[in-house]
């Protein structure tokens, strides 16, 4: 791994070598001083298996993850999500999410820093099950330990809008749209991949430029097994509902209405 004189991250075939020879103040340097040396060893790996190549900017930031804008060995460009927190906050905050979830049962671990990999790997498998039975998310690429790789949605290197970024630039019929793209979705989500999103609301559903959703931010999403999957899905609809019907202002069914429709799957 390398820097070229624009600042990118570069792949480096001498990489083992390269790894054993810097020390580890160099390491953190390399990428940005917010990452430790678990996760700079963590690109590294993904760069040997020849998933990334190179890293670029930071498309966003939140308190518990960055996404930076990747490149693959064939300038496929990806969204590289990296879980920065490992704080008792953040475990509290998705403990909820894991226990009940009959597919991690007995991989609850004590230590921080592997709930976080095993965090990064929820997501991973959300993003997967989704994408396979047709939900509109991300492709999902890769992971290892708290790196997180998918498809970039956006133009050149600038993501696409969140819905609560430009819903007030769209006509009520292209509201009408993205709403129904929703419902569909959530119902595509709970019928076919048997998950529930569990955090969904304006802010985790991007919009392309020709008006389709893409739903992100999947790592909470439990299966429809989980013992709370039923009570996090109603607050999925009270969120879709109050921001179309409260907020833009759309003639939609009520709460009740929309879970009914989410949840027949005949």
């Amino acid at each position: 791994m390398t820097r070229d004189s624009s600042g990118d991250i570069y792949y480096s075939p001498r990489l083992r070598r390269y790894e054993k020879r810097i020390k580890d103040s160099e390491l953190l340097e390399t990428v940005e001083e917010v990452f430790d040396l678990f996760t700079v060893r963590s690109l590294y790996e993904l760069m040997r298996r020849r998933v990334l190549k190179r890293l670029n900017g930071v498309v966003s930031a939140g308190k518990e993850a960055r996404v930076y804008l990747g490149y693959g060995f064939k300038d496929e460009r990806y969204a590289v999500k990296i879980y920065l927190t490992a704080t008792a906050e953040f475990r509290r905050g998705i403990l909820k999410y894991i226990m009940g979830d009959p597919r991690f049962d007995g991989l609850l671990p004590k230590d921080t820093r592997k709930l976080i990999y095993l965090w990064t790997r929820k997501e991973y498998r959300n993003l997967k099950r989704m994408y396979d039975a047709g939900v509109s998310v991300p492709k999902p690429v890769a992971f290892y330990n708290n790196v997180l790789v998918m498809e970039f949605i956006g133009l050149d290197s600038t993501r696409a809008p969140l819905l609560v970024e430009v819903w007030s630039e769209l006509s009520v019929d292209e509201l009408y749209s993205v709403y129904r793209q929703v419902i569909d979705n959530v119902r595509k989500l709970y019928c076919v991949a048997e998950l529930v999103h569990s955090d969904l609301s304006e802010y985790n559903i991007m919009i392309r430029s020709d008006l389709s959703i893409v739903l992100i931010d999947v790592s909470q999403a439990v299966h429809i097994n989980h013992p709370n999957s039923m009570d996090f899905l109603v607050r999925d609809i009270r969120n879709i509902h109050r921001f179309f019907y409260r907020e833009v202002g759309l003639e939609i069914p009520d709460p009740d209405s929309l879970l009914e429709e989410v949840t027949s799957c005949e």
